[in-house]
């Protein structure tokens, strides 16, 4: 029976809610529309966790059921009691279709053809071999340098793609080392956790990111380079953290090693096209303040040239990680339903957060988040969270000395990133498991203690940076 619940609860529960009276819920002020945004909110919840579908599919269920159950244009009957107080008011269909199309999705599309350019014309191989020659053949300092670099791709790139690409580059390496060598378990776990920690420094590095700058509009806005600015120190430090308890744990027996990548840079019209693009546009999205263009309209610059030149053609369209841009945009239009239907406020607003210290608030909110990404989706826990953080960071005066909304968001964003402790936790943990050299309690070991280190020094970075006024 146990194995049917994964389809079970998410039709149950979300039924029960919608079938419970507005008096049930102890929330002041609750409509119709917003019981019906907390069933959404609970069947996608489930469904992210249970995985009864893919989770891509889940987030395009979400943009349906909100057309369908809250939109101005969804079923005739569920418009009724539009303008009474106990109803509230439907929200634009446009405004949800939009999210299809929102310019965090733009965003990412100009990361992938980025990637995809890059993986198609071996930039991302040489840049890996001409980087990694400074690092010598000490095993210690080979893992530095692999983690280094997987952290810059993973910047710019997916995760995913850039783990399976750095894991590709050290199986010939792997095969120096005798079996029982602990330098393996090192070398193999060194790529994902620089992978998940790299994603951290670029709004595009991981979709959590991108979720977050949603939320950071207005007087709360972040550039890209502004991102990147406390972004990447933070990358730099947990890296040499995590380095160095790889080789606290897993110290290299073979003192020596040579690592040896083939090939060369191409010198192709198309291939001096990829490499202008690239730097043009990561120096673009560097000097936003400077040209008046923000990071969105930049990232669409590439996916221009590449298209026009033939770089990316038809076939390459297809295999663009369009999953993981549905999956964003069910996140948005989630968010747009909690804030516009006022459900996000009057949750926060029922609870007496102020009564809390804003420590307390803070470390518990990265602490749920953190939890939540070892067992589901960073994308996921990122969608269900935001809108709810955003709507507590608005609303406790007594955050507002820390940064208020900006501090609670980047918190829960960095923490999103930092679930790394198991094979499920993310695709390149999965990947790096996959080889065979990384059992389950040696990633956790390694994970959970980067992980909780990782949330507390966000908390040790954000407030330096509110002591020099940079947020």
């Amino acid at each position: 029976m146990s194995r049917y619940l994964k389809y079970v609860l998410p039709i149950i529960i979300p039924l029960i809610i919608l079938l419970m009276p507005l008096s049930a819920f102890p929330i002041e002020g609750m409509t119709v529309l917003q019981q019906r945004v907390i069933a959404i909110f609970l069947l996608a919840a489930l469904c992210w966790v249970l995985e009864p579908i893919p989770i891509y599919a889940t987030s395009v269920l979400i943009i349906v059921l909100e057309l369908l159950l809250i939109s101005d244009k969804g079923i005739f009957f569920f418009q009724q009691g539009n303008g009474e107080a106990s109803f509230g008011h439907l929200l634009s269909h446009k405004e949800i279709m939009a999210t299809f199309a929102s310019p965090i999705i733009m965003l990412f599309l100009g990361g992938f053809f980025l990637a995809m350019a890059a993986t198609k014309y071996r930039l991302d191989v040489n840049l890996a071999r001409v980087l990694l020659k400074p690092f010598g053949e000490d095993p210690k300092f080979v893992t530095l340098g692999l983690m280094l670099i997987t952290a810059i791709f993973s910047m710019f790139m997916s995760n995913t793609a850039t783990t399976a690409m750095m894991l590709s580059i050290l199986t010939p390496v792997l095969a120096v080392f005798a079996t029982s060598d602990p330098a393996r378990v090192a070398l193999a776990l060194s790529i994902p956790i620089a992978a998940n920690i790299g994603g951290i420094g670029t709004p595009i590095g991981t979709p959590p990111n991108a979720i977050a700058l949603k939320y950071l509009t207005g007087e709360n806005a972040i550039t890209f380079g502004e991102w990147m600015a406390f972004g990447v120190p933070f990358v730099v430090v947990l890296l040499a953290f995590a380095w160095g308890l790889l080789c606290l744990f897993y110290p290299a027996e073979q003192k020596s090693m040579k690592l040896e990548i083939k090939g060369k840079f191409l010198k192709t019209p198309k291939a001096i096209t990829v490499y202008l693009t690239f730097g043009v546009t990561i120096l673009l999205w560097l000097m936003g303040s400077k040209h008046g263009m923000n990071s969105y309209t930049v990232a669409l610059i590439p996916v221009a040239v590449f298209s026009l030149t033939g770089i990316i053609n038809k076939e390459d369209l297809k295999k663009i990680s369009w999953d993981v841009l549905w999956l964003v945009s069910g996140g948005i239009a989630l968010g747009l339903a909690l804030d516009k239907t006022g459900l996000a406020s009057n949750m926060v607003h029922s609870i007496p957060f102020d009564d809390f210290s804003p420590y307390v608030v803070l470390l518990g909110a990265a602490t749920l988040c953190l939890l939540m990404a070892n067992f589901m989706s960073h994308t996921a826990t990122a969608n269900l969270l935001m809108p709810i953080m955003a709507a507590l960071g608005a609303s406790m005066t007594s955050l507002a000395p820390m940064g208020g909304e900006i501090t609670l968001i980047l918190v829960v964003t960095f923490a999103a990133s930092l679930g790394m402790s198991l094979p499920i936790s993310t695709p390149p943990n999965a990947l790096a498991h996959a080889t065979g050299n990384v059992s389950s309690n040696q990633m956790a070991k390694t994970g959970v203690i980067i992980g909780i280190v990782g949330v507390l020094m966000s908390f040790v970075m954000i407030w330096m940076l509110r002591m020099v006024s940079f947020l």
